[in-house]
């Protein structure tokens, strides 16, 4: 019996010894945070508290690849893994005979590409608004910039002008009334909301058009090849890809229908044709994690008195309000040059749905005695006096706009409180075709 008990003994020790050894491991001895921290430490990531610093990664082991430094963890586009998509859109109508428009798309799209960088598994996404004959001028254009262009990949994708009008026209026609010159002038046409109802016309679950065929030589997109079932080709949209690998550049020759595709577009850039860029267009889409939560819209102060004048009879009405006065503790309203639009945030505002309804814009455009014809810049000037809150306000260096038209016109004494900007330029604004300022 004595030794019956000694064996017992030994065998609960035993057991003890064992039960010790696998909390040492799990505790003290693996060197990994517990499943319990690594819980709290996510929720606290995502309540925005910071966190602790998470134990030392074991070093990489050979043949794997660390991230780039400085880059970010967080994709605007692709929901994980696979190819993050940027996405950048452009009007681009009547060129065919408009020399002038032709020598501005050249300059944008000359420094836009050679000044831009992207990670490997980045893609660039080029959104053209065009009729055929307008489509052909920019398909030359990307022939002759792409080549000289840096190391990414990217794809052009080109929207028939009249298909979005038709669907933008029964939106946007009654605030056309309000925000437009006349019938028949440049602003007139609802393609020149677009900015206002993009959320709609391109709703989620089918969105922009998503390229999925692509030559071999994009491997990235190859993910895009599957389509939902049951979508039919949009003959109207056509794709093209293009890749640039150092030094040389292809472009696929002849153009494919786009498919739909199940993933949305979240957030594009809208971006003017007389514009240049003086730095990599990737660090405007960082301008997005600056959105405050009520924020839907980034977008630059207008750096002309346009709006003191328009705004003229509610400001005389209403002599202490900083409606059309100069930043920065006035009004100045908004230039729609270059602009920000995080889709999901507009589709998800029920204060930017109702402010779409014709009876809020007309009770804004009466309020405010207001009557514009800069199109979707009236508009977002308008609502901004009233919620600037749905608004990111970006730094004019980001839309440095050259026009002094207003200097001229009766309003020199003030013009330099709105034209004033510091800072180094990103992009230059040539609006009413000031030239832009040689490199």
């Amino acid at each position: 019996m004595a030794r019956l008990g000694t064996v017992r003994s030994h065998y609960c020790a035993l057991l003890l010894a064992a039960a010790l050894a696998v909390c040492a491991f799990y505790y003290l001895g693996s060197g990994r945070e517990t499943f319990s921290s690594a819980t709290k430490r996510l929720k606290e990531a995502r309540a925005g508290v910071p966190a602790a610093p998470s134990p030392p990664v074991p070093e990489l082991a050979r043949g794997s690849v660390a991230p780039a430094q400085g880059a970010k963890a967080k994709s605007l586009e692709g929901g994980g893994a696979g190819p993050v998509d940027y996405h950048l859109l452009m009007m681009f109508t009547k060129a065919e005979h408009n020399a002038g428009l032709q020598a501005k798309a050249r300059v944008a799209l000359r420094s836009l590409l050679r000044l831009a960088k992207f990670e490997a598994h980045e893609v660039l996404n080029l959104h053209f608004v065009s009729e055929e004959a307008s489509r052909e001028v920019v398909k030359a254009l990307l022939r002759e910039l792409l080549p000289s262009a840096a190391g990414f990949k990217c794809k052009v994708i080109f929207h028939d002008v009249t298909v979005l009008t038709d669907k933008l026209f029964p939106v946007v026609e009654a605030m056309q009334k309000h925000f437009s010159a006349g019938s028949g002038t440049y602003y007139s046409d609802s393609i020149f909301f677009l900015s206002v109802a993009m959320h709609q016309i391109m709703p989620k679950g089918s969105g922009f058009i998503s390229v999925v065929s692509f030559p071999s030589w994009l491997p990235v997109l190859n993910p895009l090849r599957r389509v939902a079932d049951g979508v039919k080709e949009q003959s109207s949209d056509l794709c093209w890809g293009c890749s640039s690998w150092g030094s040389t550049a292809r472009m696929e020759r002849k153009p494919r229908p786009c498919v739909l595709c199940r993933t949305e577009i979240m957030r594009i850039i809208q971006l003017d044709l007389d514009l240049k860029y003086k730095t990599n267009i990737r660090e405007l889409f960082e301008e997005f994690d600056n959105f405050l939560p009520s924020a839907i819209i980034g977008i630059a102060r207008e750096m002309q008195p346009v709006y003191r004048h328009t705004f003229w009879q509610f400001r005389h009405e209403n002599p202490k309000t900083r409606v059309g006065d100069p930043p920065p503790e006035g009004l100045p309203g908004f230039n729609s040059g270059v602009m920000l639009l995080n889709l999901e945030a507009m589709r998800q505002s029920p204060l930017y749905s109702r402010l779409l309804e014709p009876a809020q814009v007309q009770q804004l455009a009466d309020k405010y005695r207001f009557h514009g014809h800069l199109g979707d810049q009236d508009f977002f000037t308008m609502i901004g006096m009233e919620h600037p809150e749905l608004f990111h306000v970006l730094d004019c260096t980001w839309n440095r706009q050259l026009c002094t038209w207003w200097r001229d016109h009766g309003y020199s004494d003030v013009f330099e409180a709105y034209f004033h900007c510091e800072g180094h330029v990103k992009i230059y604004h040539g609006n009413c075709n000031t030239p832009i300022p040689e490199d």
